[in-house]
């Protein structure tokens, strides 16, 4: 079992920043991809970022490319998702996942993902 728990959450003005990370604890010995969803209300959970075990491969969403950076700590066990030019737009709730690898981790989709956090709150006032 993994336990993933996200922190870094808030309000802020668009065009401002935030850093979110999300704590591993748990059976972290294994080779996990990591990734970050969002949800906003009413909408379907999407993907935004994923990073493979080594941090060598990265995925972003066209949405926030330029915008969003995933990496995770050199012991593997947090992973943070820097968020600058933030928009309206990227108002949800962000979850943290971990799921053991599967092939490219731009391929890696929600039902790839065994672990979830219970999410942190993003809110960007325009």
């Amino acid at each position: 079992q993994v336990q993933l728990v996200e922190s870094g959450g808030g309000l802020v003005q668009a065009g401002g920043s935030l850093r979110l990370s999300c704590a591993a604890s748990g059976r972290t010995f294994s080779p996990y991809v990591m990734g970050w969803f969002r949800q906003a209300p009413g909408e379907e959970r999407e993907r935004v970022a994923a990073i493979s075990w080594t941090g060598v491969s990265t995925y972003y969403a066209d949405s926030v490319k330029g915008r969003f950076s995933i990496s995770r700590s050199n012991a593997k066990t947090t992973v943070f998702l820097q968020m600058n030019r933030l928009k309206p737009d990227d108002t949800a709730v962000y979850y943290c996942a971990a799921g053991p690898h599967s092939g490219d981790v731009a391929t890696m989709y929600e039902n790839n993902y065994t672990y979830w956090g219970r999410g942190t709150q993003v809110t960007v006032s325009s």
